[in-house]
This record gives C-alpha cells, structure tokens and sequence, in this order.
C-alpha cells in the first residue's frame, strides 16, 4: 500500500532523449580517425590489405565458421592496436615539446603492443590456416562448389577497406560525407553485383542495381558527392565485388 507521505519525496524517473545527430557524429569521428591513421602510418596501410587478403584466404580455404570468427577478432584487435598506437604518439607529440626518455617509453611501449598482436595473430593464422593450406588443390576444388554463408560480409568488408584506401589516399572530403569515392555507391554495387553473379537471375540483378542506383543518386542529391565521385565508387563495388565472385564460383566443367 502506498503512502501519499512516502510518495511525495518520489521523483519520477527521467530519461534523456537519444541524440541521433551527436549519435552520428561519434561514427563520423571514428572513421575520421580510421582515416587519419591510414593516411598517415604505414603500418596501418599494411595491416589493412593484410586484413582484406586473409578474409579473402578464409573464403577460398572455405574454413568453419569458428575459424572465420577468430580470424575477425585477430584482424579487429591488431587494427584496434594499431589505432590506440597512432592515439598514442599523436598525444605524446602534442605535450612534449624536446625529446623526453618517457615520450619514447611511451611510444615504444604502445609499439609493442601492436608488435605483440601481431606476432599473436601470425601464430594463430598459421593454426587456423594449416589444415587448408595441407589440403592442397581437392579441397580448395571442394571449397568453390558452392559459394561460402560469409561471402557477404567479406565483400562488404573488403570493399570498405578499398573505400578507406581511396580517400586516405586522394585525401578529399570526410570518411562519411564526400571525398572522391562514395563508400555508399561501392557497398550498394557490390551487394547488386553478388545477387547478380551468385544468384543469376535477371529480375533480381534489375531490381538490385535499380535499388544501387537509387542509392548512389540520393548521394547526389543530397550534395554530398559529386556524380563522378558516385560513379568511381560503383565501380570500386563491383570490381571488388566481382573478384571476389572469380575466387569462390562453382567450378563449371566446360
């Protein structure tokens, strides 16, 4: 039973409204610091085309779901590593004006940790890889009978690492809005350009390169990208997207 004395001091619960603009701006600051990091450190540069040929290697060895997993955590954490090392000597730059014994302590140590990773995820690649790798030809023959469940989410990473590439390397617009290459027309072509090649049938490619197309145009109507940046981006999505379909189609016995 309530007490309307007990009750009075009683507030009722507030809760703040979400803030979809500050909750958007988060994403545009992270992968301006992805950006940043790539431009600028070559071991980031390294690591990611690393990155995208080993997703590549899990596609082709076709490796269990299991190994799939711990291969994109070990890719995750030396990229996160490698971002908190970059973090890392940018602020130490910023304070330290003369070279300091703690400033290359700090450096070194942030070094390697990404050293350490990496050495960790060679070791375990070699683990997660061997079996396929013994296995030679009959069963990477037997992998690209059929075409692998991850296949989609290893088109759409590798693509969004070859978008990072591209503007970290013409170094124009911002990782979410401009630049010379719309990251939103590459995803949006190359999943039009799987369901065209790995499903093979005509109204499903219309109906996704129509809706890919809607997509890069919004981009232009929206001022956010020019045409020829849009159109550049399409052909990022499909090339990659088509690559990947060449590595993993059925085997087709002419």
């Amino acid at each position: 039973m309530h007490h309307p004395i007990e009750d009075r001091g009683k507030k009722e619960p507030h809760y703040l409204p979400i803030d979809r603009s500050r909750f958007l701006r988060s994403f545009h600051h992270a992968f301006e610091g992805i950006i940043y990091a790539t431009r600028t450190q070559p071991n980031m540069r390294v690591h990611f085309l690393i990155a995208a040929l080993v997703l590549l290697a899990t596609l082709i060895l076709r490796l269990d779901r299991f190994y799939v997993i711990a291969t994109v955590t070990l890719v995750a954490l030396v990229l996160s590593l490698e971002l908190m090392n970059t973090a890392i000597e940018s602020i130490v730059d910023l304070l330290t004006v003369a070279h300091h014994p703690l400033a290359k302590t700090a450096k070194d140590a942030a070094a390697g940790a990404v050293l350490i990773a990496a050495v960790g995820a060679v070791l375990a690649a070699y683990l997660i890889f061997y079996q396929g790798l013994i296995s030679g030809g009959a069963r990477v023959f037997e992998a690209v009978q059929s075409v692998p469940a991850n296949v989609a989410l290893i088109v759409l990473v590798v693509v969004a690492i070859a978008t990072i590439f591209a503007k970290a390397w013409i170094g124009r617009g911002t990782p979410l809005q401009g630049g010379a290459v719309s990251g939103h027309a590459a995803l949006a072509f190359a999943v039009a350009t799987m369901l065209a090649f790995f499903y093979q049938k005509p109204l499903a490619a219309i109906l996704a390169y129509f809706v890919a197309f809607l997509v890069a145009q919004s981009r232009v109507e929206a001022r956010i990208h020019r045409p020829f940046e849009v159109f550049w981006g399409a052909v990022l999505g499909t090339l990659v997207a088509l690559a990947i379909y060449v590595l993993v189609r059925p085997h087709v016995v002419l």
